[in-house]
C-alpha cells in the first residue's frame, strides 16, 4: 500500500478510496482553501488519536488513491490499523470521513442587503443580457461541486496579442458560490426572458408586471411574477423576474411618479430578503428607467463599498467608447444631483476577437488603460453562448467547461 518515493521530504502513499468519498474530500478541501494531502494528514492524525474505532465506512468500489504524508505518519497509521483490526483501506476511509465531520462546509455569508448588480450600457448589441445571465448562473452554482474557473491575472492582456495556446495552469477547479440569485429582465426587448426559455409577461391591463409595480398600478405581490430556472446545477438558487413589453412605455409613466428614481427599489423591496444577489439587465437607453436602475445600485448607508453598482458591458470598438462616455456622464450627474454614492463594479469587454485586427486589439488596450473603473473580464466571441441561446438553455448548463463559462465564473469572483 505504501511506496518509498518521496516528494519534498514527504512519503508517497498509495491506497484506495471509494469515489464518493474522494469527491467529497476534493470539494471540502477546496471550500476550506487547503490541499488534499493536508486534509488527509489531519484526518489520519485525528483518527489515530481516537480512543476507539469509529463506525465502518462503505468502501465498495474503492479505487487507487495516492497522496503524500510526512515521514513516519503512514507507519503509525498502519500500526494503529493493525491494533484496531481494520484494513488500511477502511482505516483511511474512516480518517477521511472523520476529517469531513470535523470540517463541515463553510456557511455561505448572507449579506444584510442583496448585492445589486446593474448591467448596463446605452448601446445595444454589446451582450448585456449574456453577461447578466452568465454572471447570475456563476453566482448560483452548486457549492458542493467543483467547477472550472479561470484564475490567471494575465488572461485579458494575453488576448490582445497573437493567438495563444491553452495553458492548463490558468484553470482551477473551485466550489460554486451558492448564492441565491434573482435575474431581473428590465429591458422591454425581453431578451433575457427569451434566452432562458421562459414566457414573457403578457402586455395586459389585468396582469401585473415590473413596470406596473414601479408605477403603483400593480394589484398583486411581485413575488408572484418570479419563475425558477429549473436546473440541478443551481439547486433552486436561480430565479428570473420575466420582462414585459410594457417597459417601452415606462419612461413616460415614470414621469408622473413621485420620487421616480426610487421606483425600482420600491418595486423590488418585498423580494429582496429572498436573495443574496439581484442582477438587473438594463435597457439600452439613458432615460428615466435607467436613472431608477442606477439609483437602485447605489451604496446604501450600511453597505460595504463595492457590493453593488453598475457593471458596464462594452465591445472592443469605437462606438462602445462613445456610449460608455454618455452612460458615465449620466451616472455622475445622478450621483451629484442626488448626493448618493455609486460604486462602479467594473467594465466587461464582451465579444472580443483578436482576429478582427488592429481595431479590436487597440480598442482592448484602450479599455485596459482605464484604471477607474477597471476591466474585470474579457469574454471571447465564441459560439457557446449563441448555441445556448438557440436551444434556450443557460450557458453554464449548456457548456459548463467552455471558455465563456470559465470566464463567467472568474467574473463572478472578481466582483464578489
Amino acid at each position: 500500500m505504501s511506496s518509498p518515493a518521496t516528494s519534498s521530504d514527504r512519503e508517497k502513499v498509495v491506497s484506495k478510496l471509494p469515489g464518493w468519498l474522494r469527491q467529497a474530500l476534493k470539494v471540502r478541501a477546496a471550500q476550506h482553501g487547503i490541499d488534499i494531502q493536508t486534509a488527509v494528514e489531519q484526518g489520519i492524525d485525528a483518527w489515530v488519536a481516537l480512543a476507539s474505532t469509529p463506525g465502518a465506512v462503505d468502501t465498495a468500489g474503492a479505487d487507487s488513491f495516492a497522496t503524500f504524508l510526512r515521514p513516519g505518519q503512514w507507519s503509525l497509521f498502519r500500526e494503529t490499523a493493525g491494533d484496531r483490526r481494520v484494513s488500511l483501506i477502511q482505516g483511511l476511509a474512516q480518517s477521511v470521513q472523520l476529517w469531513l465531520e470535523m470540517n463541515p462546509a463553510p456557511t455561505i455569508e448572507r449579506p444584510k442587503h442583496p448585492r445589486r448588480r446593474i448591467v448596463c450600457n446605452q448601446k445595444g448589441g454589446v451582450g448585456k443580457t449574456a453577461v447578466t445571465a452568465g454572471l447570475g448562473e456563476a453566482l448560483a452554482e452548486d457549492p458542493e461541486a467543483l467547477h472550472p474557473v479561470r484564475i490567471s491575472k494575465h488572461f485579458a492582456g494575453s488576448l490582445a496579442g497573437e493567438e495563444r495556446e491553452e495553458d492548463p495552469l490558468e484553470i482551477e477547479e473551485l466550489p460554486g458560490l451558492g448564492r441565491r440569485t434573482l435575474l431581473v429582465d428590465f429591458d422591454p426587448q425581453r431578451h433575457l426572458t427569451k434566452q432562458l426559455g421562459k414566457d414573457e409577461i403578457p402586455m395586459d391591463t389585468e396582469i401585473d408586471s415590473l413596470s406596473k409595480h414601479m408605477t403603483g398600478q400593480a394589484k398583486g405581490d411581485i413575488r408572484d411574477l418570479v419563475v425558477p430556472i429549473d436546473d440541478a446545477r443551481y439547486g433552486g438558487r436561480l430565479d428570473l423576474l420575466p420582462g414585459c413589453q410594457d417597459g417601452f412605455l415606462l419612461d413616460v409613466a415614470l414621469s408622473q411618479v413621485r420620487f421616480r428614481e426610487a421606483a425600482l427599489e420600491r418595486a423590488l423591496a418585498p423580494i429582496e430578503p429572498l436573495y443574496d444577489e439581484i442582477i438587473v439587465d438594463c435597457p439600452p437607453s439613458l432615460g428615466l428607467s435607467m436613472d431608477a436602475a442606477i439609483y437602485y445600485g447605489r451604496r446604501r448607508e450600511d453597505e460595504a463599498t463595492g457590493n453593488s453598482g453598475p457593471l458596464i458591458v462594452v465591445q472592443a470598438e469605437d462606438s462602445s467608447a462613445d456610449a460608455y462616455d454618455l452612460l458615465v456622464n449620466q451616472i455622475e450627474d445622478l450621483r451629484a444631483d442626488m448626493g448618493v454614492e455609486i460604486d462602479y463594479l467594473g467594465i466587461v469587454v464582451n465579444l472580443y476577437d483578436p482576429r478582427r485586427g488592429f481595431i479590436a486589439t487597440s480598442s482592448l488596450k484602450a479599455w485596459m488603460d482605464i484604471k477607474d473603473p477597471k476591466v474585470v473580464a474579457v469574454i471571447g466571441d465564441l459560439t457557446d453562448q449563441r448555441k445556448a441561446v438557440r436551444v434556450k438553455q443557460p450557458l453554464l448548463s449548456f457548456a459548463p467547461r467552455g471558455e465563456q463559462a470559465v470566464t463567467m465564473r472568474a467574473l463572478a469572483r472578481e466582483v464578489s
